[in-house]
C-alpha cells in the first residue's frame, strides 16, 4: 500500500476510531513525513495517547504494529507516490494545469496498480482465453475504449468486436452462449442502457467481465468485476482518467492472453506486422509519384 492509500485509508476509517486513537490519526495525517523518524513513545506523546493508543491505532488498520505500519508509510513516502487529484482554477496558467492532470493521472494509476486483486485479474484472463467468442460494451467515454480493446484482442486471433449501439448490444446479447464472454465497460457501473443489456447477457449463460467502481449495480451483476474506484473533478467530464485507467487494465488482460496462448501467437503477430508494411509511407519515397504515362516534363 502506498503512502497516499495509506493516509486515504486513516482517513476513511476516522469515524470508525475509538476518540483516542482519532488523535493518533489526526496526527499522522497532518505530519506523515514527521512520523516516519518517531518512535512510538514520541508519536503518543505528539498525540497525546498513550503507547497502547498508538498500537490500539495500527492493528485497527491491519498491521501488526507500530513498526510494520511506520514502514509502508515511510516506503510509500520515498517513492513520491502521494500525488493528489486536481481541482482546477480559472487562473491556472499552463503550466500548472498541466501538472495538475499529470500528476492526477499518475496518483491514479498507481493506486489502481495496488487496488487490483491479482486473482480476479488471473479469473478474467481465464475466461478470455477459453472464449469462442469476445464482446467489449461501453458508452460514451467508454466507446473507444471497447473499440480499443477489440481491436487489441482481434490482433490475438481471438474473434472479437465492440458496440455503443444500445439496439445492436440488445441483439448481440442474445445471440451469445455460455461459450462466450462480455466485457462491459462503465465509469460509473450505473448506466440503465448497458444494465439491460448486461442482464440479457446473464440469461444467456455468458461469463461478463466488467471494468467499473465496486459496490455499483454493474459491478454486482457480473460474474468477475474488475474495480476501477477513482476520485475525480466531477465538473471535468472531458478530462477524465478512468478512460486511461481502463485501457491499462485492457492492455493488462490482452498480455495475460497472449502468454496463455503461448509462443505460437508471436509467429502470428510477426505475420501481421508484415502484412501492415505496404499500408506505410516509405519516408525515402516521395508522397506523390505522377504516373508513368505522362510526358517526362510534366513528371
Amino acid at each position: 500500500m502506498s503512502s497516499f492509500n495509506l493516509l486515504k485509508s486513516i482517513a476513511e476509517a476516522h469515524g470508525s476510531l475509538r476518540k483516542s486513537e482519532q488523535k493518533v490519526a489526526d496526527f499522522v495525517l497532518g505530519n506523515p513525513n514527521e512520523v516516519i523518524h518517531m518512535r512510538i513513545v514520541d508519536l503518543a506523546s505528539e498525540a497525546n495517547v498513550s503507547e497502547p493508543t498508538v498500537v490500539r491505532f495500527c492493528r485497527a488498520l491491519n498491521y501488526d504494529g507500530f513498526q510494520d505500519f511506520k514502514l509502508t508509510l515511510a516506503q510509500g513516502l520515498a517513492s513520491n507516490t502521494n500525488y493528489e487529484q486536481f481541482s482546477l482554477n480559472t487562473k491556472d496558467t499552463v503550466m500548472e494545469f498541466k501538472e495538475k492532470i499529470f500528476d492526477s493521472m499518475i496518483g491514479n494509476l498507481l493506486n489502481i496498480k495496488e487496488q487490483l486483486d491479482t486473482e480476479t485479474v488471473e479469473a478474467a484472463i481465464n475466461s478470455l482465453t477459453k472464449a469462442r467468442r469476445v464482446e467489449f460494451y461501453g458508452f460514451g467515454a467508454s466507446a473507444p475504449v471497447c473499440t480499443d480493446a477489440a481491436h487489441k484482442f482481434h490482433r490475438l486471433k481471438v474473434s472479437s468486436t465492440s458496440y455503443s449501439d444500445p439496439h445492436m448490444q440488445a441483439i448481440s446479447a442474445v445471440s451469445l452462449d455460455e461459450r462466450d464472454v462480455v466485457v462491459a465497460i462503465s465509469q460509473t457501473g450505473r448506466t440503465k442502457d448497458l444494465l439491460h443489456t448486461v442482464n440479457l447477457v446473464k440469461d444467456t449463460g455468458t461469463t461478463v467481465i466488467s471494468l467499473c467502481p465496486s459496490n455499483t449495480p454493474l459491478a454486482e451483476a457480473s460474474t468477475i468485476s474488475i474495480h476501477i474506484d477513482l476520485e475525480e473533478d466531477k465538473d471535468l467530464s472531458t478530462l477524465m482518467s478512468s478512460r486511461v485507467l481502463h485501457l491499462v487494465v485492457i492492455d493488462v488482460l490482452a498480455v495475460g492472453v497472449a502468454m496463455k496462448l503461448g509462443p505460437g501467437l508471436i509467429d502470428h503477430l510477426k505475420t501481421i506486422k508484415r502484412s501492415l508494411r505496404s499500408l506505410r509511407q516509405n519516408d525515402k519515397r516521395p508522397l506523390l509519384r505522377k504516373p508513368s504515362n505522362f510526358p517526362e516534363s510534366e513528371r
